[in-house]
């Protein structure tokens, strides 16, 4: 089998949804698929940073493989014959991310003021991510008002943004980083 890299068919301004159905590039799934894509870049960056725990790229190894299940979900052509093959994501997927906020918000004190993403570079990349993926679910919503969009799917990316917030207090707080706080007065 050959490496294609290439394949000249988005030349012109279009590319094709999951079943062949073309669509111009800024169609409302490529925008939703394209910022969930991104996320799970970002995500492999956080992950391939020095110092993360194994439990958490274990974690954002199972993350990563929801979101592609999710891209393909609003890469769908939900005509097409292939919609029937595509995995759907469930309440336990949900679940899995509210388990991993709570065991990490357990270790955490008090949330007392808006966080200012930084502290160390771990804690800054969970904030680009969280960031990220509140575009995706954004864009998600805005797919969801004209396609059919799983209720799952926006669901799991407003509580993954959660978990990437989280997940940026858990990095100071592994480092014994004080927070940032935001100061009304300042």
């Amino acid at each position: 089998m050959k490496n294609i890299t290439y394949t000249k068919t988005g030349d012109a301004g279009q590319t094709s949804l999951i079943g062949g159905k073309r669509v111009p590039k800024y169609d409302d799934r490529v925008e939703a698929y394209g910022s969930v894509d991104e996320l799970s870049a970002v995500i492999g960056v956080l992950n391939d940073l020095e110092g993360v725990p194994q439990d958490i790229c274990e974690t954002l190894g199972v993350i990563q493989n929801k979101l592609f299940t999710l891209e393909s979900h609003f890469a769908l052509d939900k005509a097409s014959e292939v919609s029937k093959m595509i995995p759907l994501l469930e309440d336990g997927d949900v679940s899995f991310l509210e388990g991993h906020i709570d065991r990490m918000n357990a270790e955490l004190p008090e949330l007392r003021a808006f966080v200012i993403p930084g502290g160390n570079m771990k804690a800054s990349v969970s904030h680009v991510c969280r960031t990220v993926c509140r575009r995706a679910e954004r864009q998600g919503w805005r797919l969801a008002s004209h396609e059919e969009v799983d209720a799952i799917d926006l669901r799991y990316l407003n509580r993954l943004s959660d978990y990437f917030f989280v997940l940026a207090r858990y990095f100071d707080f592994l480092e014994k980083r004080n927070e940032t706080c935001w100061e009304s007065n300042k």
